[in-house]
């Protein structure tokens, strides 16, 4: 199959995918926790085009590609679960406090600087 074949089977295949999720959203066409579960399989779907169709993941040469991209996966991974972790974190020790507590506690770090 020539490269422009592929191309253009790509094209076709993710403008699918988007007009999908796009009627699905915009047409109310299911219900809100349903949107959003269908919403993220065609996001899947969607990056699973784009990584065979244009990075060529899958081809004979890219085992240094899927590492590289297993690799950027780990680290994204790591920077949610870690900012939502510190976030719950934070909300769990603030919300303990009064708002007054909160006002002067604010204060006194602010005071306190770099």
């Amino acid at each position: 199959m020539s490269d422009a074949k592929k191309y253009t089977i790509g094209f076709v295949l993710s403008l699918l995918a988007t007009w999908l999720a796009y009627s699905i959203a915009v047409g109310h066409l299911v219900n809100a926790h349903a949107m959003i579960v269908v919403l993220v399989v065609l996001a899947v779907i969607q990056l699973v085009i784009q990584l065979v169709y244009f990075l060529h993941f899958g081809s004979p040469g890219s085992k240094w590609n899927m590492l590289a991209f297993v690799f950027m996966g780990i680290v994204l991974l790591i920077i949610v679960v870690g900012s939502l972790w510190i976030m719950a974190n934070l909300d769990y020790n603030m919300m303990q406090r009064s708002p007054d507590e909160k006002n002067s506690y604010m204060i006194e770090q602010s005071n306190k600087g770099f």
